[in-house]
């Protein structure tokens, strides 16, 4: 199966960038899953809203405010606000 290249980014830093297998992130028009060869759109994502990337080691999950999510023929970026892991915990670098 295909790769789908994700990256996630902060105002302030580049939080993770990689290969995934799916994307999931809720936007105001509802919960969206990205596989590879997804149709490009632009997306606002809700405040605060989840972000979940599954690759071939586990799933990566983040708490973003504000922002978009932008699917392209090259993949996907997540370009949000602020960026926070789950337990509200500043994101950092991956």
């Amino acid at each position: 199966m295909a790769d789908l290249h994700v990256e996630v980014v902060s105002v302030e830093e580049k939080i993770w960038s990689g290969e995934a297998s799916i994307l999931i992130a809720r936007t105001t028009e509802g919960e969206l899953a990205v596989l590879p060869g997804h149709t490009p759109l632009l997306g606002e994502l809700i405040d605060p809203g989840e972000v979940r990337v599954r690759t071939a080691e586990g799933e990566h999950r983040w708490t973003v405010h504000g922002g978009f999510l932008s699917v392209t023929s090259d993949g996907v970026s997540v370009l949000a606000e602020t960026v926070s892991a789950p337990d509200g915990a500043p994101a950092g670098q991956y």
